[in-house]
Parts: C-alpha cells; structure tokens; sequence
C-alpha cells in the first residue's frame, strides 16, 4: 500500500505549496531563477514621519497605516485627474504647481483648502531656493 502524501512526520500539519526549489512561497520560472519580488510603492515612510512630527510618542497599527496610506492614494488620485481635466481645458499638456493649487482649493473644503495651498506654496518656494 502506497503511503500518502501526508505522512506520519507531519501529523497534523498543514503543508504548504511548494515550488520547484522547495521552498514554500517562492515563485520560480522554468529554469530555476527566482522570480524577482515585486515592490509595493506607498507612502508608509512619510505618514509615520508626519506622525513623530507632530505626536513624538505615539504609535500607529499596521491597519490604521493601511487605512492612512489609502485615504492619500485616494487624494492623490483626486488632485491628479481634476489637475488632468484642467489642464486639457487649457489646451495644456503640462500639469504645473498653479493646476494643483486650483485643484485643491477645488476638491478640499473651506478652511482646509487654504492651509493646504499655503503649505504647498511654502514647500515649493523652499524646493525652488535648494536649486
């Protein structure tokens, strides 16, 4: 009687799938080179820079930087397709620092807005006197 493929060894636990170089959860490609991991870009740096800046002592869960780094994707993705729409109103194809700041004060609310515009000024004159 053929033996099967959970043996007496590993009584009770779960195996896990197992690539070509058995190794689990490693994709590899037919001639034995390991799959290259794909980066996930997002902006969990910055938030908890931010964070410190203005709460030096406290923390952030792993699922609260997640929500975090969603509600700033979803802004970005906002500012970026109202700055689009304005500058092909234009007959522009260049989006500038005057399209961003005509789509903040756009999408944000009243008072945000004004903060908002009046940080992004400040950033880029100081970007602008570094060069």
């Amino acid at each position: 009687m053929a033996k099967s493929p959970t043996s007496s060894k590993s009584k009770g636990k779960k195996m896990g799938k197992l690539g070509s170089s058995g190794k689990a959860g490693r994709g590899t490609h037919g001639d034995g080179n390991k799959r290259k991991k794909r980066r996930r870009e997002s902006f969990n740096t910055y938030i908890y820079k931010v964070l410190k800046q203005v709460h030096p002592d406290v923390g952030i869960s792993s699922r609260a930087m997640d929500i975090m780094n969603s509600f700033v994707n979803d802004i970005f993705e906002r500012l970026a397709s109202e700055a689009s729409k304005l500058a092909s109103y234009n007959k522009r194809s260049t989006i500038t620092s005057r399209e961003i700041q005509t789509s903040v004060r756009l999408l944000l609310p009243g008072e945000l807005a004004k903060h908002a515009v009046s940080e992004g000024t400040k950033a880029v004159t100081k970007y602008t006197s570094t060069k």
